[in-house]
């Protein structure tokens, strides 16, 4: 039982990072307890629905994001979820405009990687 509650506990806390926030500001957008914020990224408390709800709401991410398992990840897979966390995060202020933008940006980095 304990697996998914560490998986998502594991996933608030890369994600919490990714937006470079503290466990207190994380707590204080979801009007949640610092050392709770902790506990539950530990997998040492059970959580209600609506906990979960307060936290993906301060996290501004879809529930789903929080229980994509990363424990079978090699070191590139892993990689590359970090990346996309922290993608999530730049485009998540922009334009449709903007995002559009970013994506040509990357795809002419990545075709200069494949040269």
């Amino acid at each position: 039982m304990t697996d998914l509650r560490n998986t998502v506990g594991d996933r608030m806390r890369a994600i919490r990072k990714a937006q470079g926030l503290t466990q207190q500001q994380l707590a204080e957008l979801a009007n949640l307890d610092d050392a709770y914020i902790g506990a539950v990224e530990r997998g040492e408390r059970n959580f209600s629905i609506d906990t979960l709800e307060k936290i993906v709401n301060a996290l501004q991410i879809q529930p789903s994001e929080l229980f994509l398992h990363s424990q079978d990840l090699n070191e590139t897979e892993a990689a590359q979820r970090k990346a996309l966390d922290e993608y999530a995060v730049i485009v998540s202020g922009l334009s449709v405009k903007q995002i559009s933008s970013l994506q040509r940006i990357v795809s002419e980095v990545k075709g200069a990687f494949e040269a």
